[in-house]
Order: structure tokens, then C-alpha cells, then sequence
């Protein structure tokens, strides 16, 4: 029943996603909603310019129909594992729609200014953190342990440091997968096999309700790369981006190992590590770069890479170090 219910939910996320683009495209273009291109960015993106944006909407709306079907299911007919288990997965799924929605904000205030920003910085993180507050707490009042799951080490009780730490570690990882979206196909093609693999350790580990909600995220990409592969129809934007960010956590303290994230997410890591080194050593060295352009993706393309080249390779080393990260999880525990 539990593999039945993980390919329906594939398939249930995949569809409405897919079916959605048909609509939401349309729409999105014949209002306008098309995405602003950074002036510092790669010239030859500039023909992006005007390709509607916050697509990220049809795979929220995919893969949380499809999760809310199959973990009901699941759960009326005695499937789930715990009251914690299902509180987890329907506050992390609220997390990663919390996440979407401070996106959504981000990208329509950049579209009705028509520049490439929309929230600052510093409001961003405030949302964020608030988000976070609300999940950690909510799993808390659940319930839930500060205990958290490292391989080969055990379970260790972090007390109330677990808190502080997986605020910033949420908050951090968030924005990394926000600046993995930044070429056709990029983040859809990295999450898919993130989450594909986080669905991978639940199955093993018996974490059937968010088995079930990485196969929703799997599905969902699957029908957002129809539209979001080179050359891209539609981008997901910071309402996809965000949300995105806020799932893979969900998939990560769910199987209560985060630390896995930073091994299964390497992609991410890299990402947003690119950016830090490139604007540290650029204000110490006053005005030297370490790569051609930041975040990384960028720099391959500067190097001559195209864009499903680029995919094609960060898929393949998400998948790589996806296979390492199944192995801890099974036989370091």
C-alpha cells in the first residue's frame, strides 16, 4: 500500500503541475508578470527578459494537493506512524507554503517596481525567522525532542542550542536554494533529486508520511521541468525558490537528520558559499573576483558551459553525493 500510495502521489503532483502550466503561463505573461533581468547578470540572459515569473505557484499548489491526498489517506486507514510523525509533516509542508508566500511578496513588489529586488534583505530574514519560530514550536508543542541524529554518533541532545541552531541552519539553507535558481532547469533538476533521495531515507527509516511528501516534491518538479527546462517557458522565482528551501528542510528534520542536508544539498552549499567568497574577497582585495561571476552556475557559464550542461553535471553530483547520503543514513544510525 505505502509504494501505491508514493507513486500516486508522484503522479498526482506531476499532473496538476504540469496541467497548471497551461493556465498559469498564459496568464502570467497576458499580466505582465515577467521576470527582470540584473543588469550586472550574463548578457546573453538578457533575452529572458519578459519570461513570466513566479511559476513557483504550480508546483506549490501540485505537490500540496497531491501530499494532502496521499498522507490523508495514509492517515485515515491507521498508515501513519505517529501523531508527532503527521504534526512534522503538516508543519513542515506549512513551513515551505510559509516560505512561498514571503517569496510570492518578494516577487510581485519587484515586478510592480520592475527592478530585480523587491523585499530588502533585512525584511526577508525577519519573515524567515518567524516562519521558522512557528514550525520549531509548533513540533515542540507536538512533542518533538531537541535530540537530532548524526551518523555514526548517534542521537545527540542538544538542549536548547537545537533551537538557535536550527533556526540558522533552516534560514541559511532557504537562501542557498534561492540562489541555486538563477538558469533554465537548475533548481527544479537539483531539488528533484534531493528530494528523491530524502523520499529514499524515509522509506528505509519507516518515515512513511514524508516518503510520501518528498514524492509529492519529486512529482512536482518532474511537471515544472516541462515548463522550466532550457529554454524555459516560465521561472519559479522566489515564490518556488523559498518554498522549495523550506520543503527540503522539512524532508531533512523529518527524518531527523539535518546534517545530511549539508551533504545531500552540496549543490546548495555551493551556491551560496560561490556568493560569500566572491563578495568578501572582492571588498578585501578591493575589486578582485575568485570567480568570473557569483553564484557559481554563472561562472561555468562564463566558462563556456551551457545551461542543461550545467544541470546535467549538479544534478549528477546531487545524485552522487544523494547515494552517499542514503548509505550514512541506513548504516551510520
Amino acid at each position: 500500500m505505502d509504494i501505491v500510495l508514493y507513486c500516486l502521489a508522484i503522479v498526482i503532483a506531476a499532473v496538476i503541475t504540469g496541467l497548471l502550466g497551461y493556465f498559469m503561463v498564459p496568464f502570467l505573461h497576458k499580466i505582465k508578470f515577467g521576470q527582470t533581468i540584473r543588469e550586472v547578470g550574463p548578457s546573453w540572459h538578457k533575452n529572458k527578459q519578459g519570461t513570466p515569473t513566479m511559476g513557483g505557484l504550480m508546483f506549490i499548489i501540485g505537490s500540496s494537493v497531491a501530499a494532502v491526498i496521499c498522507i490523508a489517506f495514509l492517515w485515515l486507514n491507521g498508515g501513519a506512524e505517529t501523531q508527532l510523525m503527521l504534526v512534522k509533516v503538516v508543519a513542515g509542508a506549512l513551513m515551505a507554503v510559509g516560505f512561498g508566500i514571503v517569496g510570492f511578496l518578494d516577487d510581485y513588489i519587484s515586478i510592480k517596481k520592475h527592478r530585480n529586488l523587491g523585499l530588502t534583505e533585512i525584511q526577508k530574514l525577519i519573515l524567515q525567522f518567524i516562519i521558522v519560530g512557528a514550525y520549531l514550536l509548533s513540533v515542540a508543542l507536538a512533542g518533538g525532542t531537541t535530540e537530532t541524529v548524526i551518523p555514526f554518533l548517534g542521537s545527540i541532545d542538544l538542549g536548547f542550542f537545537y533551537y538557535i541552531l536550527a533556526a540558522v541552519f533552516i534560514v541559511g539553507m532557504v537562501n542557498a536554494v534561492n540562489f541555486t535558481d538563477g538558469i533554465d532547469g537548475l533548481n527544479t533538476s537539483v531539488t528533484l533529486v534531493v528530494a528523491l533521495v530524502f523520499s529514499v531515507i524515509a522509506m528505509l527509516l519507516n518515515r512513511v508520511g514524508f516518503s510520501l511528501y518528498a514524492a509529492a516534491i519529486v512529482g512536482a518538479m518532474i511537471g515544472f521541468l516541462f515548463w522550466n527546462a532550457n529554454p524555459a517557458k516560465v521561472f519559479m522565482g522566489d515564490t518556488g525558490s523559498l518554498f522549495l528551501g523550506g520543503a527540503v528542510c522539512a524532508l531533512a528534520f523529518g527524518v531527523n537528520m539535518p546534517i545530511l542536508l549539508i551533504l545531500i544539498g552540496i549543490i546548495y552549499i555551493v551556491e551560496i558559499l560561490s556568493v560569500v567568497l566572491q563578495v568578501t574577497y572582492f571588498k578585501i582585495s578591493h575589486g578582485k573576483r575568485i570567480f568570473k561571476m557569483a553564484p557559481i552556475h554563472h561562472h561555468f557559464e562564463m566558462c563556456g558551459w551551457n545551461e542543461n550542461k550545467i544541470c546535467f553535471v549538479f544534478s549528477g553530483v546531487t545524485l552522487f553525493a544523494g547515494i552517499i547520503g542514503v548509505l550514512l543514513a541506513v548504516f551510520g544510525c
